[in-house]
């Protein structure tokens, strides 16, 4: 009894996440593996093993295409928000030396993660919409003539809306990587005949990857499971895997494939995250 009560804190703090974990993780994913081996039959499906499912997913040309795509729309965003935030933080970092305008000007960042989800992509939608800001700014400058229906409802606008949407997960790792960098080793760089550009490319960029990785992580995931905006602003062209999952376990009724699309996409994300660990570990250890 003593023993118990001995190591019943520790049971405690230990078992209550590892239940939590159990329940709402492994068990639904369990559940979801495991309905991705039934087959369907009008009108529900029945318990079965059988890889029809997952053969359908990979030469059914339309469950392929909206794979590509959603990994193509993904890395766009990745990419856009790579090219965006890596010298927004560079700039807090090494160019802004007042502390507080620092602050201001990082929070302006994160502040959009206290908005609505749907208020922020709605905002998109106004934007780039045949009555919204973009298409008035054209008319009034004389570019156009009438309003103009290219931007919006096509990829160009869900890689736009979901940049905005997701570029402060980018921000956020690049500037604590770039924050911990020594100055000294900047100065050295100096010291050793190393320009600006030379210095930046040599010793920032290989000391920031592990930020770059995180951010380039979070961004991918994000993206590749959102079905909310290319809903919004996608149009016949905007459906990405999760949007298929969406109607597989809705109005399709086709549980075992929607749970087969959900298995692939979670093997997908895994690979991810496997990767951005990866190039985490080497660039933590001087692999770049």
């Amino acid at each position: 009894m003593s023993a118990l009560r001995r190591h019943l804190p520790a049971v405690l703090v230990l078992g209550i996440p590892l239940a939590w974990i159990v329940l709402f993780m492994l068990l639904p994913y369990g559940i979801l593996a495991t309905y991705s081996f039934w087959l369907k039959k009008y009108p529900t499906f029945v318990p079965a093993f059988q890889f029809g499912n997952y053969l359908t997913l990979f030469t059914d040309p339309q469950y392929v295409l909206v794979l590509l795509r959603t990994i193509k729309i993904s890395l766009l965003v990745c990419l856009a928000s790579l090219l965006l935030a890596y010298p927004f933080a560079w700039f807090l970092v090494y160019r802004c030396r007042s502390a507080q305008i620092r602050t201001w000007l990082y929070m302006a960042v994160i502040a959009p993660l206290w908005i609505s989800y749907l208020l922020r992509a709605y905002i998109w939608k106004t934007i780039l919409g045949t009555e919204g800001v973009l298409n008035s700014f054209l008319i009034w400058a004389g570019i156009i003539e009438t309003p103009s229906s290219i931007f919006l409802y096509n990829q160009f606008s869900m890689v736009v809306t979901l940049t905005y949407i997701f570029i402060p997960f980018m921000v956020m790792p690049i500037y604590t990587a770039l924050e911990k960098i020594p100055a000294n080793l900047n100065e050295a760089s100096a010291d050793l005949g190393l320009g600006p550009w030379r210095s930046f490319w040599r010793v920032t960029v290989p000391l920031s990857m592990p930020g770059v990785a995180a951010g380039f992580t979070l961004t991918f995931c994000l993206s590749f499971g959102d079905f909310v905006a290319p809903f919004l602003v996608g149009g016949p062209d905007g459906n990405l895997i999760a949007n298929v999952i969406t109607t597989q376990f809705g109005s399709a009724l086709n549980w075992p494939l929607g749970s087969a699309l959900s298995v692939v996409m979670l093997v997908v994300v895994l690979g991810v995250v496997s990767l951005g660990d990866r190039v985490e570990r080497r660039s933590a250890a001087g692999g770049f």
